[in-house]
């Protein structure tokens, strides 16, 4: 089949399984809606060692070509003769290649609109966004969540640009995990990033072709019903289909939180040693009404 032939398919199948409507009066909070009280029950449960672990990468001050516009933290101190204290001040431009942070679902569009189909030029305002926006998941998000290691898979030490990860490698893998996806879950899929900055100056994203997901991956996370995708890589660039339909396609047509730039090394590490591929995961981002998104501090819990 051409690929002409398989961007055709995928733009139908996105079209007819949108998730526009599904949620009537508490649509901005999407695909979290899945996560009902049982399911976080179902979560805790999961827990036995007690061991946590962040998926936050460290806060980027340092500019690269991966991180051109770096975070700023500025620290500050007082004092007098019985006690001092110290403050700082902290910016960030979160969304990019460096920053660990979620994704609202005002943050992405292609020309069938945003999210529930509404369009930019209502909802985006310089003060903030009127729908999507990310404090609708100020209760927090947490879940199952379940680890989809595709260098193991592999046994190869990471994802490169000409052999992205699709829809029939993550259903293979959670075959032979002897997992099944129900709906509301959190994939993690791990894709080597580290391991890949360490062969190719460093870094991982700013390059003009970087490695990553193929656009096919948005079947597999409508079909399982997926609540958030944490991943270290993002699109692959260049994107098959064009900036139009790719893995971000995920917000604006099913209301999927998307957790850009995870550490996952850590996780994956993690998971070997305890011998399990599922676990609890909190996610709380900052409170920002009318924001786009937030910088995150994940944390599996096992």
């Amino acid at each position: 089949m051409s690929n002409i032939e398989n961007e055709e398919l995928l733009r139908s199948y996105i079209k007819k399984n949108n998730n526009w409507g599904r949620w009537k009066s508490n649509s901005d909070s999407g695909t979290v809606n899945l996560i009902t009280k049982s399911k976080v029950i179902e979560a805790s449960n999961l827990v036995k060692s007690g061991r946590t672990v962040s998926l936050s990468r460290p806060w980027p001050k340092k500019a690269t070509r991966e991180n051109p516009e770096p975070a700023n933290s500025y620290v500050m101190s007082t004092e007098d003769e019985v006690a001092g204290g110290a403050f700082d001040y902290i910016s960030v431009s979160y969304h990019g290649h460096s920053v660990t942070h979620v994704d609202s679902l005002c943050h992405f569009w292609n020309k069938d609109g945003m999210w529930e189909g509404k369009a930019p030029k209502d909802e985006i305002k310089h003060d903030g966004v009127l729908s999507g926006a990310v404090d609708a998941w100020k209760n927090g998000i947490i879940t199952r969540g379940i680890l989809i290691d595709i260098p193991k898979h592999r046994n190869q030490p990471y994802v490169t640009q000409d052999n992205p990860v699709t829809d029939i490698e993550l259903e293979d893998i959670i075959q032979k995990q002897n997992i099944t996806i129900s709906p509301g879950d959190a994939i993690a899929i791990y894709s080597g990033r580290e391991l890949y900055a360490k062969d190719n100056q460093g870094t991982w994203g700013g390059h003009p072709s970087m490695p990553g997901l193929h656009a096919s991956c948005l079947k597999f996370i409508r079909e399982h019903d997926i609540s958030v995708v944490i991943w270290d890589m993002l699109d692959v660039i260049p994107m098959h289909y064009g900036p139009e339909i790719n893995v971000h396609t995920a917000i604006s047509a099913f209301g999927v939180v998307l957790l850009d730039n995870a550490l996952l090394e850590p996780l994956s590490i993690a998971c070997e040693e305890e011998n399990k591929f599922e676990f609890m995961i909190t996610i709380n981002p900052l409170v920002i009404p009318g924001g786009t998104g937030s910088p995150v501090n994940p944390i599996a819990i096992f």
